[in-house]
């Protein structure tokens, strides 16, 4: 394979210090596989330190490389984006924002003239969903390039499930926005209908939610894991002993967890938020409900355990679906944007 490209990647990647792998984890990894010389920023734990990181990189290596990729996310990690744009434009540096914050519609109503900036200069725009396109095709943005996140298919070894029952995973970061409180809501009602749950709740803490919801689940005196973070592998193990994957999210985009639970065989109830309509059709390879509704989750969850056949062809639907986002099929639209 001729050598391609010189790219800087600017993210977190933070997975060395324990944290969940971001998109610079293993988008960068994939590229290089595909002969791209990629050159990552930054590991740092602390944010100013990781801030000054991702400037140096920029300064060190701008005659060396053709393009800048640039994670974008909604919340503070958003000024990493607008300040790494504004100095890839001082130095006349093409880059391209990979739009990964499920909250940046808001984003870009709130912080209107930093991502007119922002999205307006760049080469191009990646929208990881259709709906993040979408969003911002309305907000007058036409320099939008759709590729979806990509899961190696090989991975995931599908489970066929004879019959479902009330066995409950949640894989995510504990976070506000998540909802994971919803999950044990789910779970106390299912319990005063007698009916015998569970319910495994994987992912680290990012705001104190998951103390929140460690004393919540005591108090209510409910059959909940907490596993904190697991490695990608551990938790796919584990989900061998899960029937039903539940998303309680109130903002997404496209989440890999939920691409991860369709590809695994595990029967997905997810809110109908964000980008999940454009992921999951609803009652044919999953679930959508509205968000915060508790009752809407027990009634598809009593659904699929008394009709097991149902749940057999909406899991052999989802993982067919998944299989068109491995990436062996998404890496071209990389290629083919990124060019030789």
């Amino acid at each position: 394979m001729h050598p391609r490209k010189n790219l800087l990647y600017i993210g977190n990647k933070l997975a060395a210090h324990g944290k969940p792998p971001a998109a610079i984890d293993s988008l960068s990894v994939k590229l290089e596989q595909e002969g791209y010389c990629v050159v990552t920023a930054s590991s740092k734990q602390n944010k100013i330190f990781r801030m000054l990181d991702m400037a140096l990189a920029i300064i060190q290596n701008r005659n060396r490389v053709a393009l800048v990729l640039i994670d974008t996310y909604s919340t503070q990690n958003f000024y990493y984006a607008i300040i790494t744009g504004i100095l890839c434009r001082f130095f006349k540096l093409a880059y391209i924002p990979i739009l990964h914050g499920g909250n940046l519609p808001n984003r870009l109503k709130n912080s209107k003239n930093l991502s007119n900036t922002l999205f307006g200069k760049a080469l191009t725009n990646v929208a990881p969903s259709y709906y993040m396109k979408q969003q911002f095709q309305e907000a007058g943005f036409h320099n939008i390039t759709y590729i979806p996140n990509a899961i190696e298919i090989e991975n995931y070894s599908f489970k066929h499930r004879e019959s479902i029952t009330p066995k409950l995973l949640w894989v995510r970061s504990f976070s506000e926005i998540y909802n994971p409180l919803l999950a044990l809501e789910v779970l106390e009602i299912l319990k005063k209908k007698g009916v015998d749950a569970s319910l495994c709740m994987v992912g680290p803490d990012k705001d104190g939610s998951l103390e929140f919801c460690k004393r919540k689940a005591t108090e209510l005196n409910l059959a909940v894991t907490f596993t904190g973070m697991l490695q990608k592998e551990e938790w796919i193990a584990l989900s061998k002993n899960y029937d039903i994957f539940i998303n309680t999210t109130n903002f997404d985009n496209m989440p890999v967890s939920v691409m991860e639970a369709m590809a695994l065989g595990l029967s997905v109830i997810s809110t109908n938020v964000g980008g999940l309509p454009f992921l999951i059709e609803n009652e044919v390879d999953g679930f959508l409900l509205p968000s915060n509704n508790a009752e809407a989750f027990v009634k598809a969850i009593e659904y699929l355990c008394a009709n097991p056949l149902k749940a057999q062809g909406i899991t052999k639907n989802a993982r067919t679906k998944m299989e068109g986002f491995d990436w062996e099929k998404v890496k071209h639209s990389w290629i083919k944007l990124l060019g030789d």
